[in-house]
């Protein structure tokens, strides 16, 4: 249900984007969601955005380092990773849901999830 991609393996303190795009619906009208999991540890909730753009929230583990953004035009949505840590090591999935009642960083807001895509940061 969603095409994740730009992860990889990457220094501490470089950056990647993520890239997060449905199929075969749209991003328009839908929150959409961020979560990651490392292995061992339960799911986190990274970041989100309103259906419009107007609201995100993120994690406090990575506020000021992390930007959740969208385009529906390309019915794209985007988590830009800056100075990256070794802890941010994950597995990172996108999730939507269509309209704003489930926006938030828990994963029971949610009903389209995609696969996920592996970022691994080295110290």
């Amino acid at each position: 249900q969603f095409v994740e991609s730009g992860g990889g393996l990457v220094q501490s303190g470089g950056s990647l984007r993520l890239s997060c795009t449905p199929s075969p619906w749209t991003t328009r009208a839908h929150s959409i969601a961020w979560f990651r999991q490392a292995p061992g540890k339960g799911q986190e909730g990274v970041a989100c955005i309103s259906s419009r753009g107007d609201e995100v929230m993120y994690a406090e583990s990575v506020k000021g380092r992390f930007i959740v953004s969208r385009d529906d035009a390309k019915d794209t949505a985007y988590l830009q990773m800056d100075n990256l840590k070794p802890e941010d090591t994950a597995l990172y999935y996108c999730a939507a849901i269509f309209g704003d009642s489930g926006l938030g960083l828990r994963s029971a807001g949610y009903q389209l999830w995609g696969q996920g895509t592996q970022v691994t940061v080295s110290p």
